[in-house]
């Protein structure tokens, strides 16, 4: 059997750290003097779709939409461009969309469809934002108790360390490209931390095993060896799961774009962040042997343990 070619994945760790603090100063920067392009979920409003017979021309409908009074209405196509999406700021009016069908058609020589019309209040937004970041921060605290209970602290702190640098970077990037943020968006970034979390704890089961049967002390060492020995497994793992959302993505539709866009993104920042972002945590931390040797056994630890009478077999 072939030895298996360790890889020097901690001999560019000072690169990998250098690469990940900017994406985080990048995304941090945009949020800071760009902010995040809320979908009607979180700052409430009004979203009509109306489907046309014949491509639309967007900028007429905007100056359509302009003269009725809605001058700062977002228009978009929605998967075609005979399907239009117009986002409108806080009115409650029921029959709003059907005003905008009849106005919209003026002089046009086709017929108009008014195929969904939805209203979210400023109150309920505001709270789906407030519960949804919650939610988020009560996920990481949770992680960061179970890695440190299941492994050691310094473990939990890396995987933490990663789950934020996951997180940051994917709302980073619909920052930057002010791409729609909604509940599909958020509930991508719960996910993501999910399978971060997965990632994070089988490399730390095989760091941890290896730190307690290898006799060396070279800490990257170990750390290189456990990651070459699960890199087959993390690579399968990610690609499957990322065929299946550039499916969703390409034929998914409109509906579902944006989560399986930010599932991807998260999946492939996610798999970078398991290999480097925790382990390098790990190695500034000063990660040693001892911090992984496993509790002295007491003297009777040796005496077989009494077997309950409810596990004893019945004769």
């Amino acid at each position: 059997m072939a030895q298996m070619k360790l890889i020097p994945f901690m001999s560019k760790r000072l690169t990998t750290a250098a690469f990940s603090g900017l994406l985080i100063i990048a995304s941090l920067g945009s949020l800071a003097f760009q902010g995040l392009n809320l979908g009607l979920d979180f700052t409430g409003g009004t979203l009509v779709e109306i489907g046309y017979e014949e491509p639309a021309d967007l900028s007429v409908v905007r100056s359509q939409l302009r003269d009725l009074g809605f001058p700062e209405a977002r228009v978009q196509y929605f998967g075609s461009e005979r399907d239009v999406v117009i986002r409108l700021q806080q009115d409650d009016n029921p029959e709003l969309g059907n005003e905008l069908v009849q106005e919209l058609r003026g002089d046009l020589d086709q017929q108009l469809t008014l195929r969904r019309s939805e209203f979210v209040g400023p109150q309920v937004g505001e709270e789906l934002r407030d519960r949804g970041g919650l939610g988020m921060i009560i996920a990481l605290l949770a992680v960061m108790v179970y890695i440190a209970m299941r492994f050691q602290f310094k473990f939990g702190v890396g995987a933490v360390g990663a789950l934020m640098h996951d997180v940051i970077v994917v709302v980073g990037i619909f920052s930057i490209f002010q791409l729609d943020f909604d509940l599909t968006v958020l509930a991508a970034l719960l996910a993501t931390i999910g399978y971060s979390l997965n990632d994070s704890i089988v490399v730390s089961d095989r760091i941890r095993e290896n730190f307690r049967n290898i006799r060396r002390d070279d800490v990257s060492y170990i750390i290189d060896l456990s990651l070459t020995q699960m890199l087959g497994r993390t690579l399968v793992t990610s690609g499957t799961t990322a065929l299946v959302l550039l499916s969703l993505l390409i034929f998914g539709g409109e509906m579902i774009r944006m989560f399986a866009l930010a599932l991807l993104i998260g999946i492939v920042v996610g798999t970078y962040s398991s290999i480097y972002v925790t382990s390098n945590l790990l190695v500034q931390m000063n990660l040693t042997k001892q911090d992984l040797a496993r509790p002295e056994k007491k003297e009777n630890d040796d005496e077989p343990e009494e077997i309950p009478d409810w596990l004893k077999d019945e004769d």
